[in-house]
């Protein structure tokens, strides 16, 4: 079986927010707004786009 994946797309500026938000976007590696990336399905993952949700549109693939 295949392990669950996350489709994450960067749709909101992160100048004016927090800086640790940004930080946490550029651990995630986006640079770019419209920006799509896919990560595993796991705790870590999951807690980063947690404090960023506000930022980003997470689809279950």
């Amino acid at each position: 079986m295949a392990e669950k994946q996350l489709k994450v797309t960067y749709i909101k500026s992160k100048i004016g927010y927090n800086k640790n938000q940004a930080k946490i976007l550029e651990a995630l590696g986006f640079t770019k707004l419209n920006q799509t990336k896919i990560f595993p399905d796991n705790a870590s993952i999951r807690g980063s786009l947690y404090h960023v949700r506000h930022m980003v549109l997470v689809e279950e693939i």
